[in-house]
């Protein structure tokens, strides 16, 4: 099994149908977990990478109705390497 999370912004609050559908997001078979954050508008979701892709826990948000806007990233960027120490002039 391996686990990934993803996180989605949604635009408009979703309403009580939506949140229902949301409800039964989590009974989708390689689905572990739907949590919603409506101060920050996002959605993030804990699945199994081995049964579900990604494209397809977006295809479900969307079918719930959920107006879903963009990705969002879970983790920085890594810093790029250090430039190298000047060598002194001989």
């Amino acid at each position: 099994m391996t686990q990934l999370d993803v996180m989605y912004r949604y635009s408009a609050a979703p309403s009580e149908a939506t949140v229902m559908a949301l409800s039964r997001v989590r009974e989708v078979y390689g689905v572990r977990a739907v949590r919603v954050d409506e101060a920050a508008r996002t959605v993030r979701l804990e699945y199994d990478a081995t049964r579900l892709s990604e494209a397809i826990i977006h295809q479900l948000l969307r079918r719930t109705g959920l107006d879903v806007t963009e990705r969002v990233a879970l983790s920085a960027p890594p810093d790029p390497p250090p430039a190298p120490a000047p060598t002194p002039a001989s």
